[in-house]
C-alpha cells in the first residue's frame, strides 16, 4: 500500500494556501492540518483537522488516530505538552495509541525525524514561521509500512508563495 499525505499547521485565517496545496496534489490521499485553523473547518472537506489552542470550534476533537495504509498516526496539535519535554510526551502518546507516526503543530517549527521508533512530523507554519526561515508544510509518504517525510520551504513551493513584511508573512 501507497499513501501521500500533506501536512499543513498554524495557518492562523491564512487558509487560501489550504485549496493551493489541494490544487498542487490533486492526487494526494490525505490532507491533514494540526490546528490554529481559526476558520469553519467544514468549508475545507477534504482536510481531516486537529483543534488548536486559538480554534474557537469545539467540535474538532483534539487529537485523532488515523490508519493509513497500514501505518497508525497520531494527531494533535501539541499546545497540551510542555515545552521542554514534549518529544518525549509525543513519543509516549503516540504509543500510548498503538501509533508509530505523530503529526503535531504549535511550535510554528518544522519537524521530521525518527526517534525511539516513533516519526515526529511537525509541518511548522504556512504563514507565521518561528524559525527565522521560510513558511513550510510537510508531504509524508507511506510505501509499505514505511514513512519518509519532506519538509517544503516556500522557496520550493509548487505554487506562488507568500512575502515577508515586517516579520509577518503575507500574500
Amino acid at each position: 500500500m501507497k499513501a501521500q499525505l500533506i501536512v499543513a499547521s498554524d495557518t492562523h485565517g491564512r487558509n487560501d494556501v489550504l485549496r493551493k496545496l489541494e490544487e498542487a496534489y490533486p492526487t494526494a490521499d490525505v490532507f491533514i492540518h494540526c490546528g490554529d485553523l481559526e476558520e469553519d473547518a467544514t468549508n475545507y472537506r477534504r482536510w481531516v483537522f486537529v483543534r488548536g489552542n486559538n480554534d474557537w470550534d469545539y467540535t474538532m476533537p483534539s487529537q485523532r488516530i488515523l490508519n493509513i495504509a497500514g501505518v497508525r498516526i497520531y494527531v494533535c496539535h501539541s499546545h497540551r505538552f510542555g515545552y521542554h519535554n514534549r518529544e518525549e510526551q509525543l513519543i509516549r502518546a503516540a504509543k500510548e495509541n498503538g501509533c508509530s507516526v505523530a503529526i503535531f503543530g504549535h511550535t510554528h517549527v518544522p519537524m521530521a525525524k525518527e526517534e525511539k521508533g516513533v516519526w515526529l512530523i511537525n509541518p511548522g507554519s504556512m504563514t507565521w514561521p518561528r524559525d527565522g526561515k521560510s513558511p513550510a508544510y510537510a508531504v509524508v509518504t507511506i510505501e509499505d509500512g514505511k514513512v519518509s517525510a519532506k519538509i517544503l520551504h516556500s522557496e520550493d513551493w509548487p505554487f506562488d508563495t507568500v512575502k515577508k513584511k515586517k516579520g509577518f508573512w503575507f500574500r
